[in-house]
């Protein structure tokens, strides 16, 4: 942020519009009360910032970030949180404010203003290296993207994945350009529909968060065919296609007991070193021995381009690899929307860009670890993706391990998977049933916290129900590279370059309409709020307020969000075309024994 949207607000004169007249301390308030205004929120997240300025940033220690240890004055965040840690663990702070049901407003009235603010400030531990690490940790896992270039061509292919990370990063800068004018210790901001409720309203953020557990739930079942598949192809097919899933989910109803992420330590950093060596030894794989023509036919580049090039002739030679310098001449638009979908899916971190904010103890570092993140995995996954498509060509398959011809090595790259994807999909199965706890049960059912006896049964129960949804979904669709395109253009596309532009023009209409008009802002000492304008007057104002920088950046995000959903909308109906073609398959039978990667008659 600049330091211009750091300058206080301007104290109202007497002759202001008075929006509001009554103030109210922000812990006697409801957790999401529709009658705080901008001004508040924007004066508190101001005082926030400068306070933060003086706070010595957290060291960072890349021997704890890499071996996943943490030292014992930097605990994750309380078990409401997205990163998760036991309240009782931030000492007396804590201990005053955790055992309280935040739920209930006439118990937040106990709370004192210092109590309250030191709780903010007892959650916000993290690193921006801490940061940087857990963003990676939960992309890591380049699979498709070989298949991806085989979609689009070399040239096309690598200029796509690079546009969008770099889009993706600057969505990134915008969210944490609004987040440090919303944020406060007296506000603390939690998750990503938090955004949308101080600039749009209660039922934008509602539609947010039900998205956002949407999306997440929608991860868990993409996991969860990746790996259902994997156990069938290791199986050799014995194993009914259906019971697959089931085995996968029974073990993570075990796994998603661990109710707060700060527990997933070492199983986190294994997740990181076994995705490594699937990494490296489908690499090796792939120079050394020949693709796996025969499953080519169910998801490779050249089965989406031109099933020609993977047909084989009269005596069961296969065509040798080819590749493409720019886009196939025969590639479908479908096919190469889809190829693009998988790419989108590359960048999907930043749905939880808001909740590594939270609990940063230094937010405005973040654009540190989210740039480093970004061009990590960038690189990671370009290097992979080329190396994948140099050998392997028009056959490079969804899943790039399991087009490994060798069964030794495929078997390998499918049991490492496996362990890794449980881990992954314990991590986002948390997450999204956090989301959905704390903005429905809590907000909706007055449900107590995490961290009470009553809310850690209610977490017990609700595990098994968020699994088996997942494995409902898995079974009902096992046809994965479809699933992936709905996925990406359904979520993915829509929190990582849909809403961040339009958070930013919502953000800098209120912005800067308040900056620029005499007489507008909060009065702390009244709680007084004064406003010149409403309704579309004040949007309208506040698109062209700001000077013609700000009125060009104004345009510029309205096209970026303009032109992010209108690549969703094509999104949805290329993978929804793309699902049509593949159900039209007899193989593709939903719950049923036969596995969608068996070719036998």
């Amino acid at each position: 942020m600049d330091e211009k949207s750091l300058e206080a607000a301007p104290s109202p004169p007497e002759s202001a519009v008075q929006v509001s007249s009554t103030y109210i301390r922000p812990q006697a308030r409801k957790l999401h009360d529709s009658a705080v205004s901008f001004e508040e929120y924007h004066y508190y997240a101001l005082k926030t910032r400068e306070e933060e300025r003086n706070v010595q940033a957290p060291k960072t220690d890349w021997r704890e970030i890499l071996l996943r240890k943490k030292p014992a004055n930097e605990l994750a965040a309380d078990s409401n949180g997205a990163l998760g840690g036991d309240e009782e663990k931030h000492g007396h702070v804590s201990t005053a404010v955790g055992k309280i049901n935040l739920a209930d407003p006439q118990a937040r009235l106990q709370v004192s203003d210092q109590e309250w603010t030191d709780a903010s400030r007892a959650f916000r531990t993290a690193s921006w290296g801490a940061c940087f690490y857990l963003i990676t940790t939960d992309i890591l896992g380049p699979y498709g993207v070989g298949f991806a270039i085989g979609t689009l061509g070399w040239g096309p292919g690598i200029a796509l994945y690079t546009v969008f990370g770099g889009l993706a990063g600057y969505s990134g800068y915008l969210l944490w350009h609004a987040f440090l004018g919303l944020d406060s210790h007296e506000y603390p901001m939690k998750n990503y529909g938090d955004l949308f409720f101080r600039l749009n309203g209660q039922t934008a953020r509602q539609i947010v968060n039900v998205l956002q557990a949407l999306a997440l739930i929608l991860v868990l079942g993409q996991i969860t065919i990746q790996q259902g598949q994997a156990l069938s192809q290791v199986s050799k097919f014995q194993l009914c296609y259906a019971v697959c899933p089931v085995i996968f989910i029974i073990v993570g109803f075990f796994l998603g007991q661990i109710r707060t992420l700060q527990s997933y330590g070492w199983v986190a950093n294994l997740a990181v070193w076994l995705n490594l060596l699937v990494i490296f030894i489908s690499m090796g794989a792939f120079a050394h021995s020949p693709p796996n023509y025969a499953i080519s036919v169910l998801g490779s580049s050249g089965g989406v381009v031109d099933p020609t090039t993977i047909t084989p002739d009269a005596n069961g030679n296969y065509p040798p690899i080819i590749h493409y310098s720019g886009m196939p001449p025969s590639g479908s638009f479908i096919g190469a929307l889809n190829g693009l979908l998988s790419g989108v899916f590359a960048y999907g971190g930043a749905q939880l860009f808001v909740e590594f904010m939270a609990e940063m103890r230094r937010p405005r570092d973040f654009l540190k670890a989210m740039w480093g993140a970004q061009f990590f995995i960038w690189a990671v996954y370009l290097i992979y993706g080329c190396y994948t498509y140099y050998w392997q060509g028009q056959y490079s398959y969804t899943i790039s391990y399991q087009g490994v011809s060798s069964y030794g090595l495929q078997t390998a790259g499918n049991m490492i998977g496996i362990i890794s994807g449980l881990i992954a999909a314990g991590l986002y199965s948390n997450i999204g049933i956090k989301v959905m706890y704390n903005n429905v049960l809590m907000d909706v059912f007055k449900a107590p916290p995490l961290n009470t006896k009553t809310g850690k049964i209610l977490w017990m129960i609700i595990v098994p129900i968020w699994w088996i949804i997942g494995y409902v979904i898995a079974a009902g669709i096992p046809d994965y590279f479809g699933f992936v395109s709905v996925v990406a253009a359904a979520t993915i596309l829509e929190f990582t370059y849909c809403f961040p532009p339009m958070v930013a023009l919502a953000y800098d209409i209120r912005l800067n309409i308040m900056k620029s008009t005499v007489g507008e802002g909060f009065n702390p000492l009244t709680g007084e709020v004064s406003r010149k304008y409403s309704g579309v007057s004040y949007w309208v104002r506040g698109f062209f307020s700001g000077g013609m920088f700000q009125i060009a950046k104004n345009t510029w995000h309205l096209l970026y969000a303009l032109g992010a959903w209108v690549l969703a909308g094509l999104g949805m109906y290329a993978a929804v075309e793309g699902m049509i073609i593949a159900f039209a398959n007899p193989q593709l039978n939903s719950f049923g024994c036969r596995s969608p990667l068996d070719l036998s008659p």
